[in-house]
């Protein structure tokens, strides 16, 4: 049993698998967003984007919480008042927010695992060529 070859293999299809996974996730996570036909604010730091990808998401979240600062007076949820009408704004702000940095991080976590999957498949490339020195005879000199 060769295991050097079942171990460089194994290497590219674990890789091709990442690649492909994190692909898949990175743009379900776009289709998904873009689907919302957000827009980023005219005042955030990418004005007037359609919100599909991890910057415009996290300009879009960075300019919900400077809004919501404003309105409550730089209150968060929690330091408001229960009885405060502007409490379920923030609720509503927090929870947009939250919902736009998760697809930050599920855009990062795609990037992470595609990255991972092209190092893979170059170990295990690399495994195979050394697989195929090692086996080589010894050359007279």
């Amino acid at each position: 049993m060769n295991y050097r070859k079942m171990a460089s293999w194994g290497a590219i299809v674990l890789g091709i698998l990442m690649i492909v996974g994190g692909a898949t996730t990175w743009f379900v996570v776009g289709n998904t967003l873009g689907d919302q036909a957000i827009v980023t604010s005219d005042d955030a730091c990418l004005p007037g984007q359609d919100v599909d990808g991890p910057f415009t998401a996290y300009c879009e979240a960075q300019v919900i919480n400077t809004h919501t600062m404003e309105s409550t007076g730089g209150k968060t949820y929690a330091q408001l008042d229960r009885e405060d009408p502007l409490r379920d704004l923030a609720m509503r702000s927090a929870f947009l927010q939250a919902s736009l940095f998760t697809s930050v991080v599920a855009f990062g976590v795609a990037a992470m695992a595609a990255g991972m999957g092209v190092v893979f498949v170059l170990i295990g490339l690399g495994m195979r060529d050394v697989a195929q020195v090692v086996g080589q005879p010894a050359r007279a000199g």
